[in-house]
């Protein structure tokens, strides 16, 4: 089984590649799963019923958020009526909508499971208890289980990845847009990277023009940010996993330009 997973759409630069080069990528790689990071898809942050509908269109068979999936008005109606669309499941009760979803991919059922950190991040209930309780609850419901573990820290991300190492297919860190480089698969066969990385802008900082974050960091003023536009670029991995065991073969990192 092959799933592959992308990293955190920005804007319409990250919508626009995903249009051009999503298919062929799923092709290329025979993927029978893949996933879509969607949390700044809207503008840079958040996501919409219409944005949503585009990573659908571009090949996305789900799409999972993080801390910005509060940020557009209309997202708890998206998030009530679509199942494919998900919220860290450790949002303290009663937030709308689901943080696990289990897919059909072609080989069998996958369980996407969307989590977040707690260190540098808002208020959540616990990501560990949070995974142990889901785990049990799926029941066997899916052989392969991939986590997007939307955090900041690189160390939680690590100790999250290594509590689960052997129980789930893969850990795959978002939102911090930036690319680490630790793919791996660890003993127990679980693939993890810190972060897959941003599908949008490079030529930016971490999605937004260059400028108004330099003077942000300079005034420490709120200065407004808008999505930059050049050097676009679709950051993913693919990942291999044993349909009998579970248990993760291989990752890959993977970088594609938008021409």
């Amino acid at each position: 089984m092959r799933i592959l997973f992308v990293g955190d759409v920005v804007g319409a630069p990250g919508r626009r590649i995903l249009q051009a080069r999503l298919r062929g990528l799923v092709r290329e790689v025979d993927a029978d799963l893949t996933i879509v990071n969607g949390e700044n898809a809207a503008g840079g942050a958040g996501l919409t019923s219409a944005t949503a509908a585009e990573i659908f269109d571009a090949g996305a068979e789900v799409v999972t958020t993080g801390n910005h999936v509060w940020d557009k008005k209309d997202v708890g109606a998206l998030l009530a009526k679509d199942p494919r669309v998900l919220r860290p499941a450790n949002y303290p009760d009663p937030a709308p909508g689901s943080g696990v979803y289990v897919a059909r991919g072609r080989k069998g059922p996958v369980a996407v499971i969307n989590l977040m950190g707690r260190v540098f991040m808002p208020a959540v209930d616990d990501p560990f208890r949070a995974a142990d309780r889901i785990l049990a609850g799926l029941d066997g419901a899916a052989r392969a289980v991939v986590i997007d573990f939307h955090a900041e820290a690189t160390s939680e991300k690590a100790a999250f990845a290594w509590y689960l190492d052997g129980r789930v297919s893969a850990v795959l860190g978002t939102h911090t847009h930036v690319p680490t480089a630790d793919a791996r698969v660890l003993p127990g066969g679980t693939a993890f990277m810190a972060d897959v990385g941003m599908t949008g802008p490079y030529d930016s900082v971490i999605g937004v023009r260059k400028e108004q974050a330099i003077e942000r960091f300079r005034t420490q003023r709120p200065i407004a940010y808008d999505t930059a536009e050049h050097d676009v670029r679709l950051a993913a991995v693919r990942v291999d996993v044993d349909e009998l065991s579970g248990h993760a073969t291989a990752i890959e990192r993977i970088e594609l330009s938008e021409t």
